[in-house]
């Protein structure tokens, strides 16, 4: 079964946002089921699986909708279990790619060096410790986020720091990161080395530096999918090293996620980060019939609309 979100305060009615996938998981001859995903975040998660089946014997699901956060997907794993579905991945495998401290030693080799410092809030951070981690870093340019999201598109204010070894404006980012971010912050602050990527554009918006990303889906060790990852911008004609990846996604506990990944100036291909295959975004141009077919694959069910 495929799990997506209904329109918010809208009834029966998919989520326009995923209407698109919604319609590809049809032609695949999936079944689908619709979820409140406002009842599930405020906890009535009665009300918020009144539009799924309880499954005629036991089966797997996949959802495909919004980030949220660990303990909620917890919650929703566990009122699917009871109804019979039960998530392609577990809680422990989502928080895994959900949170990039949770997977960063089996990467490490492969992405940017990072640091963290746990809080449950922004008010939580230990700016003692974190100023350690700037001196740890020495003088190089770092980016700024929380366990799963920066604000990359506020990139001078927000998230990019020019050198580490400068406290007073590192920490001046730092603190505007935290105070933007408030009730959406999650897990901790986490500092990462800022990597030369091959360039691509500037965002049109934001002005953020864009460069020359992918986002690969991998099902069960396999990537199935590798898309550009912007919108903006003209991607030259060249061939991923999916070898190299497939051998890295190999060490990752999840059985769907995303591999966002790039290449340095310099020629080397590097993982930027990890997700969730259930809540990472599709991109613009995305490969939705490769991605679908590899879930009919998954599922292997017959048509049930629920």
């Amino acid at each position: 079964m495929l799990l997506f979100p209904a329109e918010p305060f809208a009834g029966r009615v998919p989520d326009e946002a995923y209407a698109d996938e919604l319609r590809e998981a049809e032609r695949h001859d999936l079944s689908v089921a619709l979820l409140d995903f406002e009842a599930l975040e405020s906890g009535d998660v009665k009300q918020a699986l009144r539009w799924v089946p309880t499954a005629a014997e036991p089966g797997l699901a996949v959802f495909r909708g919004w980030m949220m956060r660990p303990e909620t997907y917890a919650t929703l794993y566990d009122a699917l279990k009871a109804r019979g579905w039960s998530l392609v991945n577990t809680p422990e495998q989502y928080l895994y790619t959900h949170h990039l401290p949770q997977s960063y030693s089996d990467i490490k080799d492969v992405t940017p060096g990072t640091d963290w410092v746990r809080a449950a809030t922004p008010a939580e951070v230990d700016r003692e410790e974190v100023k350690a981690i700037l001196e740890s870093f020495g003088p190089q340019p770092l980016i700024v986020k929380d366990y799963v999201k920066s604000r990359k598109h506020e990139w001078l204010e927000a998230c990019f720091i020019p050198d580490a070894m400068d406290v007073e404006q590192a920490m001046q980012v730092i603190e505007t990161f935290l105070a933007r971010q408030g009730e959406q912050f999650q897990g901790g602050l986490v500092l990462r080395a800022f990597e030369p990527f091959k360039a691509l554009a500037t965002h049109s918006r934001s002005g953020m530096p864009l460069t020359r990303e992918y986002r690969l889906f991998v099902l069960d060790g396999e990537v199935v999918t590798s898309d550009v990852y912007w919108e903006e911008g003209d991607y030259p004609e060249e061939t991923l090293p999916l070898g190299r990846f497939v051998e890295v996604a190999r060490r990752v506990n999840s059985r769907l996620f995303t591999m966002d990944v790039a290449q340095r100036e310099d020629g080397e291909w590097r993982v930027v980060e990890l997700g969730d295959g259930q809540v990472a975004g599709l991109p613009e141009w995305a490969n939705r019939t490769g991605l679908y077919g590899a879930l009919a694959r998954l599922l292997g069910e017959p048509a049930r609309r629920g």
